[in-house]
C-alpha cells in the first residue's frame, strides 16, 4: 500500500516541487533575456546583432516548455487515484501547452533570420514578414495559455478530490485561475514586461504554484489510505 512514507512517493513530491520553480525561473530568465530585443520596437535592427541574447533566451525558456511535461508525468500516477481520465486530460493539456510554446519559439527564432534579411535591405516585405512571425508567435502562445488554464483547472480538481495536498491550495488555485483567466482577456502583458498594476491579476497564479511547490518540497503528499482507489473503486470496495 503506497502511503507518503514511502521514498517513491517522497521523491516524486520533491521533484515536483523542484520542477515547478525551476519551470518559473526558465520563464522569467528567458523571456526576460529575449524579451529585451523581440519585444523593442527596433527588433529588426537589433534582433540579429544580438541574435546570441535571442538564442539564449528561446533555450532558457525553452526548459520550461519540457518540464511542464514532465510535472504533469510525474503527477499522473498519483492523480490517477481519483480520477484516471481527467488525469489523462491533465496530462494530454501539458503536453499540448508545452508544444505550442514550442511552436511559439520557432516563430521568435525565424526574427533572427528575418532580421539578417532587414538589415541587408529587405526592406518592407521582410517587415510584413517580421510581422507575420510576431502573429504566429502570439497565437501559438495563446493556444498553449488556454491548455495552461484548462490544466491547471483539471489539476486542481484532481488535488481538490485527492487532497494530496490541503484543500485550500485547491481553492485558491480555481480562483488564480478566474485572475489569470481575466487578465488574458484584458489584454494584459505578462509579468516579464514593464510594470503595469493590472498585471497583479497574474500574482495569484504565480503565488500559488510557489506555494503548491514548498509545499511538496517540504510536507510531500498526503496520502491516506481511503485515497489509494479510485471513487468507483471506493464504491465497490464498500459493497
Amino acid at each position: 500500500m503506497l502511503d507518503s512514507t514511502q521514498p517513491a512517493a517522497k521523491r516524486t513530491a520533491l521533484a515536483v516541487g523542484a520542477l515547478i520553480i525551476i519551470s518559473y525561473i526558465s520563464v522569467f530568465l528567458g523571456d526576460s533575456i529575449s524579451g529585451a530585443v523581440i519585444d523593442q520596437s527596433d527588433f529588426l535592427s537589433n534582433a540579429y546583432p544580438d541574435r546570441v541574447n535571442v538564442n539564449a533566451g528561446v533555450i532558457t525558456s525553452t526548459v520550461n516548455d519540457l518540464v511542464v511535461i514532465g510535472i504533469a508525468v510525474l503527477l499522473y500516477p498519483f492523480l490517477r487515484r481519483f480520477s484516471e481520465a481527467i488525469a489523462l486530460w491533465y496530462v494530454s493539456l501539458r503536453v499540448l501547452e508545452g508544444a505550442f510554446f514550442m511552436v511559439a519559439k520557432v516563430h521568435t527564432l525565424a526574427i533572427i533570420d528575418l532580421s539578417e534579411d532587414y538589415l541587408a535591405g529587405g526592406g518592407a516585405a521582410t517587415e510584413s514578414l517580421a510581422s507575420l512571425a510576431l502573429a504566429q508567435r502570439d497565437a501559438a502562445n495563446v493556444v498553449a495559455t488556454i491548455a495552461f488554464i484548462a490544466g491547471g483547472f483539471a489539476l486542481y480538481y484532481l488535488l481538490w478530490g485527492s487532497e494530496l495536498v490541503p484543500r485550500f491550495i485547491a481553492v485558491w488555485g480555481f480562483l488564480a485561475l478566474a485572475s489569470l483567466i481575466v487578465a488574458n482577456v484584458a489584454g494584459i502583458p505578462d509579468l516579464t514586461q514593464t510594470f503595469q498594476p493590472a498585471m497583479l491579476l497574474y500574482i495569484p497564479i504565480v503565488l500559488n504554484e510557489l506555494f503548491l511547490a514548498g509545499w511538496l518540497l517540504i510536507k510531500g503528499f498526503r496520502l491516506p489510505a481511503d485515497k489509494h482507489v479510485m471513487p468507483r473503486e471506493r464504491e465497490l470496495v464498500s459493497h
